[in-house]
C-alpha cells in the first residue's frame, strides 16, 4: 500500500467534507493474521491474511452514519462517504452524539511506553507448525490421554489509526502471539475434553507450548470419574479460568449504555455496596504489554487508571461520550469501536484485588462443595440480576 494509514483517514476526512457533512471521523486499520493448525502431527489448518479495512462515521446535524470498506481506491473512498451522508440525513436525531471538544481531547500520549507492539520479527509458518506440534505432543503424554481434538498457534499484528475533523489525529501498532491445546481423556460414553492456551502482545511473554499442551491434558484428566452429586445446598467455588464471567456480568450492568436506556439489575446502585467489603475492582488501560491497553480512547480522549468499585462500593459507570451526555455526566474515556461501528463504552485490563485464601484454602474450607470449571450458556439475567 503506496499510502499511509494517516494520509487514507485525512482523504476519508476530505471527502466527508466535500459532500457537505457537518463533522466525520474516520478509522482506518491495516492488519495481518496467521494461523496454523495440526491434528496428529500433521498440518490439519493454515490460514493467512493481510488487508486493509477503513470506516467513515459522518455526521449531519443530529444523525450520524457510519460505513466501510476493505478497498482503499478514491472512488471507493468518495462513494463511502456520499453513502454515510445520504444515510446520516435519513437517521433519526440523536441529540446526544457528538465529538470530543479540543480541550477534552488526548495531546500527549506515549505508545512506546505502553509496548504494544513485539519489535521480533514474524513467526513463519514452520515456526507456528513446530510450536502447534509441541503443544499436542505435551498434551498426549499425559498419562490417560488419548487424542487432542486441536492443536493451534496464530500471530496477529494490526497498525490501528484513527483521524476526526476535530483535529485528532493518532495511531499505534498492536500486536498478538498465541497458541491453544484441546486435549480429550477416555473413550465411549467416558470422553472428557478441556483445554488451555496463552496469548500475549510479546511472544517471549508466552508460557511455552509444552506447558500449555500438558495444562490442558491435566485438566481433561481431572475430569474423569465425574458422578451425579446428590441434591442439597453446597458452597461453590468457580475456577479462576471462568470466575471472570461473574465479573463481566457485573460489567455489562454497569455500562452506560444498558443504563442509559434503563435496562439494568444495577440501575440504581451507585455509591452502594455490589461487592464484599475490601474488594475493589480498577481499570488500567496503561499498563505495558497488556491486551486492552491503548494510548487514547475511541473518540480521541485522554485515558487514565480508574476505580469501578472500592472497597466494594459502585464508584462509576463505564459511559462514552454519547452515554454520557444521555445521563448528565463525564465520559470515563471509555469509547471503544470498529470501522464498520460507532464508539461504544467498554472495559479493559481489568483487575479484581485478591482476597487472603489461595485456592487450596478455598477448596480445604469448603469441605463437600461443588467446584465449577466449566459454563454452558448464560448464568445469570441480565435484566433482572438474577
Amino acid at each position: 500500500m503506496s499510502r499511509s494509514l494517516n494520509d487514507l483517514g485525512q482523504e476519508l476526512l476530505d471527502a466527508a467534507k466535500r459532500v457537505g457533512a457537518d463533522a466525520a471521523d474516520a478509522m482506518a486499520v491495516d492488519s495481518i493474521s496467521h494461523s496454523i493448525e495440526v491434528r496428529v502431527g500433521k498440518l490439519e489448518q493454515a490460514e493467512r491474511s493481510e488487508g486493509v479495512d477503513i470506516g467513515l462515521r459522518v455526521f449531519v446535524g443530529a444523525g450520524q452514519a457510519c460505513v466501510s470498506a476493505s478497498d482503499t481506491s478514491a472512488d471507493t473512498i468518495s462513494q463511502m462517504a456520499m453513502r454515510a451522508f445520504e444515510m446520516a440525513r435519513h437517521a433519526p436525531d440523536d441529540v446526544n452524539i457528538r465529538q470530543a471538544t479540543s480541550d477534552e481531547l488526548s495531546h500527549d500520549w506515549d505508545v512506546e511506553a505502553l509496548q504494544l507492539s513485539d519489535p521480533s520479527q514474524e513467526p513463519n509458518a514452520e515456526e507456528l507448525l513446530q510450536t502447534a506440534i509441541e503443544a499436542e505432543e505435551s498434551a498426549l503424554s499425559v498419562s490417560g490421554v488419548v487424542q487432542c481434538q486441536s492443536a493451534a498457534a496464530g500471530y496477529g499484528s494490526r497498525n490501528i489509526h484513527l483521524a476526526m475533523s476535530n483535529g485528532f489525529s493518532g495511531g499505534y501498532v498492536r500486536t498478538d502471539h498465541g497458541f491453544s491445546c484441546v486435549a480429550i481423556s477416555g473413550t465411549g460414553s467416558e470422553m472428557e475434553r478441556d483445554y488451555d492456551g496463552d496469548s500475549r502482545i510479546f511472544r517471549a511473554d508466552l508460557r511455552t507450548a509444552a506447558d500449555v499442551g500438558r495444562s490442558a491434558g491435566e485438566r481433561a484428566i481431572k475430569l474423569q470419574g465425574a458422578r451425579k452429586p446428590p441434591t442439597g445446598i453446597f458452597p461453590v467455588l468457580y475456577d479462576e479460568r471462568i470466575s471472570s464471567g461473574l465479573i463481566g456480568h457485573m460489567l455489562s450492568a454497569t455500562n452506560g449504555v444498558s443504563i442509559a436506556r434503563g435496562a439494568s439489575w444495577l440501575q440504581d446502585a451507585m455509591q452502594t455496596a455490589v461487592l464484599p467489603q475490601g474488594i475493589s475492582l480498577i481499570e488500567n488501560p496503561m499498563r505495558p504489554r497488556a491486551g486492552g491497553s491503548r494510548p487514547f480512547d475511541a473518540e480521541g480522549l485522554v485515558v487514565a487508571t480508574r476505580d469501578i468499585v472500592t472497597d466494594g462500593v459502585l464508584r462509576q459507570w463505564t459511559l462514552d461520550l454519547a452515554t454520557a451526555a444521555q445521563l448528565g455526566l463525564k465520559s470515563t474515556a471509555s469509547a471503544m469501536r470498529g470501522t464498520s461501528s460507532p464508539p461504544s463504552p467498554g472495559v479493559g485490563n481489568l483487575e479484581l484485588t485478591p482476597g487472603k485464601q489461595s485456592r487450596e484454602d478455598l477448596i480445604r474450607d469448603m469441605g463437600t462443595g461443588l467446584l465449577l470449571t466449566s459454563l454452558i450458556g448464560s448464568s445469570i439475567n441480565g435484566t433482572t440480576g438474577d
